[in-house]
């Protein structure tokens, strides 16, 4: 399905990757030079089908595997900062392979670019490689880049193969190619639109100079290229072997049943939930240095019978250095569409494309044009648009019993809280890099269960981080202390992962330079579902003049930055050649994953096993989950009575009096849309009432929120974590809450600015 600019959009054009993101349309202009292989046969019996399947996933896997044994970089070995894709002739998704999701989901657009720009001049000819980083033509930002690979058999281009690989530096104002001061594209990595790097199997010098001579690790680059080279190589190897063993017709033939057989089970999962628009909204703050603004995101998603359409109209203009293209806000979403609809076929996503459309609003910052600056876009505006998806399709498969398993909240490190640093490394060198550890992120709750304590960044399923010693041995690091964070995960009847923090001090150097670039510090980006409250925020410390060096004569390391004594200097959220000196210690923590429904609805032991395993506070088990415990270590136990009296307390002070529980008979139901919310038949017409006790709320074409008590609460109350929001900005931050006029359960939640109107989140499409 061809997607369309959404009418919102503030700019207009031709949409081929200069000015204006590429969006392919209907079809695709190819040369006719360039023959593509169509051939194909349904007549393959299940076990090949089977065997040439997996053969073509492994093949993919092994592409990255490829990628990491050569590269030896950090990003590739630790943080998994790369992904393979396998595609079919015209560029139809076959496979995405299991790493950075987000990745491959800018790939298929780079690949029909190429095929409409590049099949006549120069060509697309056998044992050729095209290499392209450029955000408008579909990479994610400028160290991502793209190595595209066309198959041939006989003379016709049979598949594509591609991988992308995050690069240590690629030009621009700072090491490491990630600007958080940029003014536009030009302050930032060198672009370049699919260029023919190898041509017939002999790599171009000419075409790798210009590419290298940007950067200010060349020699990195270069072993990067080389391990890109050798894994599609080698997949390309691979699927030649599978086309010579059971010839190209069956081999095609099994691709296009693997796109055909997901898109049917796609469709059976659309056909058992409602129509409607789900929407969902968050922010991004800090958009340059000295900045003290916040930027909404939006994100409306229609489901109608077959077909799935997301647009991002509502969301603030481009601005600044927090922006993302067309292919960055699409792939993103798509990687939330991978792992909560199509995680049962594989990641096969080239079916369920075919009944989705993408809207974008051209000229917001999830959609931007050139020259807008994009360095940052997998952690800002790209994470800012993923992880909202996870909310509304989560809401949309709540409306199957069955599907509701599939829902999941926000994850961990939902902003990527950047540390970029440089110097002089241990032995005289030049060096910049960025902070990795926050890859390992938390899984947010699920409807039936707690989510995972850094459990790793949801948008890539194999994440790891590198470990200490490592780091200290790449860099002049010596890391304090790597830690999980106790209270960070969102409360709920189901409460979200916890994420960590790690602390450091220059090793071996004397000092070195950071930069500091986040969102997601004083707004949390990981509010929860049906009730379950928001996760941690983002947070840097830094204590200037410490006596740490005294901590290390003892032989003793702290665990926290507040057991030195020091100055403490607060960083914000873009500050730029920060001094970090030795006695200087510097921590950062992420954000964790949000809790799924009332958290005065938690099996008061699982809180007290919290309590005793150090997850949560016996604060945090007090205030935000109501319960009362007793005794302490091996004798820490649940006041049964105490706790009964303090959930029944919070309600009432919830509602302001007693509770009244729906005393009527229940009305009809149509459907539970969520385990808060149910379609109910009023007097012939479809309304929504409480899950819990069956009030009534209002006619299912309102919005049900205003039909709901609200609590309005200051955005502290929702974690113990969470400071105070105008360290960082000048807007007034909310903690809405919706519960049940009679019973007083709580029904959704919102995270926003005190002057937002009340979302419509679930708005159905009911006679």
């Amino acid at each position: 399905m061809a997607d369309r600019p959404h009418p919102s959009s503030t700019i207009s054009g031709p949409h081929d990757g200069t000015t204006f993101s590429y969006i392919p349309g209907d079809t695709l202009a190819i040369h006719p030079s360039l023959t593509l292989h169509k051939e194909w046969t349904d007549k393959i019996d299940p076990i090949t089908y089977e065997v040439i399947r997996h053969n073509l996933w492994n093949i993919n896997e092994e592409l990255g595997m490829t990628i990491q044994r050569i590269s030896g970089s950090p990003v590739a070995m630790y943080a998994f900062d790369l992904n393979s894709s396998i595609f079919t002739e015209d560029g139809e998704f076959i496979y995405y392979g299991p790493y950075q999701l987000y990745m491959s989901g800018v790939s298929d657009v780079q690949v029909k670019w190429t095929l409409e720009y590049r099949s006549q001049n120069p060509g697309i000819f056998e044992d050729d490689m095209f290499l392209s980083n450029d955000p408008w033509v579909g990479a994610a930002h400028q160290m991502d880049v793209t190595l595209l690979t066309p198959v041939f058999w006989d003379g016709k281009l049979f598949c594509w193969i591609t991988n992308v690989l995050h690069q240590y530096d690629v030009g621009g104002i700072t090491p490491g190619s990630f600007c958080p001061n940029a003014r536009d594209s030009f302050d930032e990595g060198i672009l370049i639109p699919p260029v023919k790097i190898v041509e017939r199997g002999e790599l171009r010098r000419d075409i790798e100079g210009v590419y290298l001579r940007a950067s200010r690790k060349p020699y990195l680059v270069a072993l990067d290229l080389r391990a890109q080279i050798a894994g599609n190589n080698t997949a390309k190897r691979r699927i030649l072997g599978l086309i010579r063993r059971y010839g190209p017709e069956v081999v095609k033939g099994v691709m296009r049943k693997i796109i055909d057989n997901a898109e049917q089970a796609f469709l059976q999962k659309l056909a058992k939930l409602p129509d409607g628009v789900w929407r969902e909204r968050s922010y991004v703050e800090v958009a340059y240095v000295g900045d003290r603004k916040t930027y909404q995101v939006m994100l409306n998603m229609q489901k109608k019978g077959d077909r799935l359409v997301f647009d991002n109209a509502g969301t603030a203009p481009q601005v600044g250095a927090i922006n993302t293209t067309y292919s960055g806000w699409r792939g993103s979403i798509m990687t939330a569409i991978n792992e909560l609809l199509c995680w049962d076929q594989l990641y096969a996503i080239g079916g369920a494309l075919r009944h989705i459309e993408f809207q974008p609003s051209l000229g917001a910052f999830t959609s931007a044009a050139h020259p807008a600056s994009v360095s940052t876009a997998p952690v800002q505006a790209m994470e800012i648009s993923l992880y909202p998806a996870y909310n509304t399709i989560s809401k949309l498969l709540s409306g199957d019993p069955e599907l509701k398993r599939d829902a999941m909240c926000i994850g961990g490190t939902s902003q990527f809280p950047l540390t970029v640093f440089r110097g002089i490394d241990q032995w005289g060198e030049k060096f910049g890099y960025l902070l990795l550890d926050p890859m390992v992120g938390a899984i947010g709750a699920f409807s039936f269960r707690d989510g995972i304590a850094t459990g790793g960044q949801v948008r890539s399923p194999i994440c790891r981080i590198g470990n200490v010693e490592h780091n200290e041995q790449s860099f002049p690091l010596l890391v304090l202390y790597r830690r999980e964070n106790t209270d960070s995960g969102g409360a709920g009847k189901f409460r979200g992962g916890n994420s960590a923090a790690v602390s450091f001090i220059p090793h071996g150097t004397d000092g070195i330079v950071q930069d500091t670039e986040s969102s997601g510090a004083a707004i949390p980006t990981a509010p929860g579902l049906m009730g379950g409250y928001p996760a941690n925020t983002n947070y840097y410390r830094f204590k200037r003049g410490t006596d740490i060096q005294q901590w290390l004569a003892r032989r003793e390391i702290p665990g926290d930055v507040g057991e030195v004594s020091g100055e403490d200097v607060l960083l914000q959220l873009r500050q730029i050649d920060i001094q970090q000196g030795p006695d200087d210690v510097y921590e950062v923590a992420f954000a964790a994953g949000a809790g799924y429904g009332d958290p005065i609805e938690r099996d008061p032991e699982a809180v007290r096993k919290d309590v005793y395993l150090g997850d949560v506070s016996a604060h945090a088990a007090r205030e935000l989950f109501r319960v009362v415990l007793a005794g302490e270590e091996e004798d820490l136990r649940v006041d049964v009575t105490a706790t009964a009296a303090l959930r029944r307390q919070a309600v009432v002070e919830r509602l302001g009096r007693e509770p009244k529980p729906y005393a009527g008979p229940r009305l009809p139901l149509l459907r539970h849309l969520t385990d808060c919310l149910d379609l109910v038949k009023s007097d012939g017409r479809p309304w929504l009432g409480c899950a819990r006790c069956g009030q009534p709320l209002c006619d299912a074409h309102e919005n049900y929120k205003l039909h709901c008590h609200r609590i309005d609460r200051p955005i502290q109350a929702a974690n113990t974590l969470i400071g105070d929001p105008r360290r960082f900005i000048d807007d007034d931050v909310q903690f809405r809450q919706f519960c049940c006029p009679a019973c007083g359960g709580l029904v959704e939640n919102e995270v926003c600015r005190t002057a937002d109107p009340v979302l419509r989140d679930i708005e159905l499409d009911v006679e």
